[in-house]
């Protein structure tokens, strides 16, 4: 019987062993808040909506159009619309402390040296803990809006039905497919428009030493403010205001054919304009930028030593 040789067994282990999918496995269950914080948020919401449905207020918000489908779709989109919001900050505001510690706290607990000593590269480990807010957290909130955004309309159709209400209207006019086409949508455009801002926590979170916050947000504050004081000119902050908000006007039409202007809770699947976003020059520069960031994140850690 042939046995495999040390050379065989060293071409098929990476293959088979999969570091970057076990190094992202890693990432999850050593930062549970990446899926509890969105969990709770949407209990949290859950639980507001169905006071809502209990005891539904008298004007046309979220608790009495959720019970009364003879509303537009914008009426009866509103709630669903708020929850998604909701949980899209709760991830943006997870992910950005996760990137803060991503690499800062192997160093500081000193577990970076058993981490080295696996056959993981740095490139994957970096990879890894950059898949978190490019790929993995932005799923983990769309599974839990979708799911979230089921319970209520179940809720609301009980609720229709205790009533006597007509839940064939409810379920015709929600529009709850374009809302969830427009969050992945907007979901995606928000991770590639912040990408670099990503890269850029990732990177200093494994330069600095301490208080990575501080280091994340003085040096363009910084950067800003010398170039008001020495050429009295605003174009580094216009150029950080356009990062972090540029995207939407990019990304989507908010003007109707008629010259008014689209309801933000309900944005139809006509008004993306995802041809116009990916011919943004910013966003393919922001890319360059994090691919940079990142590769000097994997060098920093290659040579960082325990903090």
């Amino acid at each position: 019987m042939n046995t495999p040789s040390s050379r065989d067994s060293q071409l098929i282990a990476p293959s088979a062993t999969r570091p970057l999918y076990w190094s992202t496995r890693r990432e999850l269950w050593e930062n549970r808040s990446l899926y509890i914080a969105p969990l709770a948020v949407a209990a949290l919401a859950l639980f507001g909506f169905l006071l809502a449905l209990i005891h539904p207020p008298k004007s046309h918000d979220m608790g009495l159009a959720a019970i009364n489908p003879s509303f537009e779709p914008i009426a009866l989109a509103m709630p669903y619309s708020h929850a998604a919001m909701l949980l899209v900050l709760t991830g943006f505001i997870v992910v950005i402390f996760y990137c803060l510690d991503a690499l800062y706290a192997e160093r500081r607990d000193r577990s970076i040296l058993f981490w080295k000593s696996l056959p993981v590269s740095d490139l994957t480990t970096v990879l890894a803990k950059a898949g978190i807010p490019l790929v993995v957290l932005p799923l983990i909130v769309f599974a839990i809006t979708v799911a979230l955004q089921l319970i209520m309309l179940v809720l609301s159709t009980a609720a229709l039905l205790m009533s006597g209400g007509s839940v064939a209207t409810l379920w015709r006019q929600l529009p709850l497919f374009q809302l969830e086409a427009v969050l992945f949508y907007s979901l995606a455009v928000i991770t590639l428009w912040y990408a670099p801002i990503f890269a850029w926590l990732l990177l200093i979170s494994a330069w600095a030493r301490r208080t990575t916050f501080l280091w994340a947000i003085l040096p363009p504050l910084a950067i800003a403010l010398v170039e008001f004081i020495a050429f009295h000119t605003v174009h580094f902050g216009s150029l950080l205001r356009d990062r972090f908000f540029g995207f939407a006007p990019r990304a989507f039409n908010f003007m109707l054919p008629d010259g008014s202007m689209i309801d933000p809770h309900f944005i139809p699947i006509s008004q993306i304009t995802p041809g116009r976003f990916l011919a943004t020059p910013g966003l393919w520069i922001g890319l360059i930028f994090a691919a940079a960031f990142l590769a000097a994140a994997v060098r920093l850690r290659r040579y960082r030593e325990p903090i």
